[in-house]
């Protein structure tokens, strides 16, 4: 059934509830092995984000589940469709709470979750697992689970179960002609009009309608906070960058705007507390989501729930072109700030994968205190998935993901920067990249401390507090012990000749690159 559904890789660490399932493994499916389930689900979730489609994990049990529930926050935030299965004790069993038994399993990944069952029997199976797939990828898109006790895989099948591999099941929310003509109007008729463009404009491949939406209304387009993608061109004349995660900080950079339109992103995703007004003086919003959760909960104004990429194809074809003249050119980058002799500041680095790097690159980041410095060097074009970062901010996402992304899209380079706090959450995900041969470069920054939680000691004028420093790690070491080749740096010219080789070996490397701290 899954074959025909396109489900032929499956993303896995198992135990013996699991075995059974995997028995008589079918020639033309995939198994990728993590060695830790909080890596499986963010390889899985890289790997499903970058085809577009859903990806499946198969889990060992309740510790296997709690294992991943980390990464699963992540899965929920960025509307991945995963469908995670996991194994049970055989069903006489459970009540009794055998080793292993998976006690009340559907409740287990709740509220994570978009939908989760353990079938009534065993014949219910392969509908119930049916179910989930279609779940999974309708919207608002998300992750699933099915618990299986490991003896209903001796049954057969019911022979009405061939339907469900033909089954297919579809989105169509388009704007109404009345939607539409309505929200032409406000656009048409906006003074100052802005948009703030999410994450699934691009998950639905609509970057260059939202061009198109932004041309036609010489209006400049903000990426909502907390970015997980990259909707917009970061170099069109429109960007004005990505808004900040606070109340007060997102209304004062859209003060003087009569109308926001935030396609894609919920209104807003904020993150350190700072209080003020929803919105601006004078102005209206109104919210395109495919995620009626989302258009439920916002806090101000309008929302419409509606297939996002379909959406946004509508309004830049049926808007007008304004009145307006168009916006001026972005002056050219500045230059990188430079580090010590003994450290690069992160800007330097950045900068020069700007310029060295192929210009399909994907970067998977997960580098939380060099955010302000890689949006204001890098130059990320229109091409679809070409940016990833953990949309809850749950570490351990970077390096699994990097490597689930590659293993997605062979042919576009994968690079990835990752904190070197963040690294030890995902660093098995090092492994799965050395023995499948995925040619992912991993960019560790190393600065030898948490810097967002620097950030956020000043904001909360915490002081110094204990647990912020992880001194004396070495990836090049850990990279080896996996089976990785790796080196340090922490010279310009000596990155560039490692990047360069890590871009022609073909196969997954690893630099450490020694970097000054920056908390933003």
């Amino acid at each position: 059934m899954e074959s025909q559904q396109g489900l032929t890789t499956i993303f896995g660490n198992p135990g013996s509830n699991e075995l059974p399932f995997l028995m008589d493994f079918p020639e033309d499916f995939r198994y990728i092995l993590g060695l830790h389930e909080g890596a499986v689900i963010s390889m899985a979730d890289g790997f499903a984000q970058a085809t577009c489609g859903a990806a499946f994990v198969n889990l060992h049990a309740a510790a296997g589940t709690g294992n991943a529930m980390g990464g699963l926050t992540n899965a929920v935030a960025s509307h991945t469709p995963l469908v995670i299965t996991a194994g049970q004790q055989i069903r006489s069993t459970v009540g009794l709470e055998a080793m292993l038994a998976n006690v009340d399993a559907a409740q287990l990944p709740k509220p994570l979750v978009k939908w989760s069952a353990e079938p009534l029997c065993a014949e219910d199976v392969p509908r119930t697992i049916s179910q989930a797939i279609h779940t999974a990828q309708l919207p608002a898109r998300g992750p699933v689970y099915v618990s299986v006790p490991y003896d209903d895989w001796d049954k057969e099948a019911a022979p009405n179960g061939r339907h469900l591999a033909t089954r297919r099941t579809v989105e169509g929310r388009s704007l109404s002609a009345g939607q539409l003509a309505e929200l032409v109007e406000l656009l048409d008729g906006a003074t100052n009009p802005v948009l703030v463009l999410g994450p699934d404009v691009d998950a639905t491949g609509a970057n260059n309608d939202a061009v198109t939406l932004a041309e036609k209304l010489a209006a400049p387009v903000w990426i909502a906070p907390s970015a997980s993608r990259c909707p917009f061109h970061t170099r069109h004349r429109s960007f004005r960058g990505v808004l900040p995660a606070g109340i007060k900080n997102v209304s004062d950079l859209l003060a003087g705007h009569d109308l926001i339109l935030v396609i894609g992103a919920p209104v807003f995703r904020y993150h350190q507390y700072l209080p003020g007004e929803y919105l601006p003086e004078g102005a209206r919003l109104i919210h395109i989501t495919n995620d009626a959760g989302e258009a439920a909960r916002a806090p101000m104004r309008d929302a419409v729930v509606a297939s996002v990429g379909e959406a946004t194809r509508q309004l830049a074809e049926a808007v007008g072109t304004a009145d307006r003249p168009a916006l001026p050119e972005l002056p050219p980058i500045r230059p990188a700030s430079t580090g010590s002799d003994a450290a690069l500041h992160p800007e330097q680095v950045f900068e020069m994968l700007r310029n060295t790097a192929p210009k399909d690159v994907i970067y998977v980041k997960e580098s939380t205190s060099t955010t302000s410095s890689f949006w204001n060097m890098m130059d990320i074009g229109l091409q679809q998935g070409s940016y990833y970062f953990p949309a809850a901010g749950g570490l351990g996402f970077g390096l699994p993901a990097a490597v689930g992304v590659q293993l997605a899209q062979p042919r576009r380079q994968v690079i990835g920067f990752i904190g070197d706090g963040s690294a030890n959450y995902g660093i098995t995900a090092v492994w799965t990249a050395a023995q499948y041969k995925i040619p992912v470069v991993f960019l560790i920054l190393k600065n030898g401390t948490y810097g967002a939680l620097r950030w956020f000691a000043h904001v909360l004028d915490a002081g110094e507090t204990p647990g912020l420093d992880v001194p004396d790690l070495d990836f090049v070491q850990i990279a080896n012990g996996y089976g990785v080749p790796a080196e340090s740096v922490s010279t310009a010219d000596g990155l560039q000749s490692a990047l360069t080789k890590a871009v022609e070996s073909g196969g997954p490397t690893l630099i450490e690159i020694a970097t000054e701290l920056t908390e933003t």
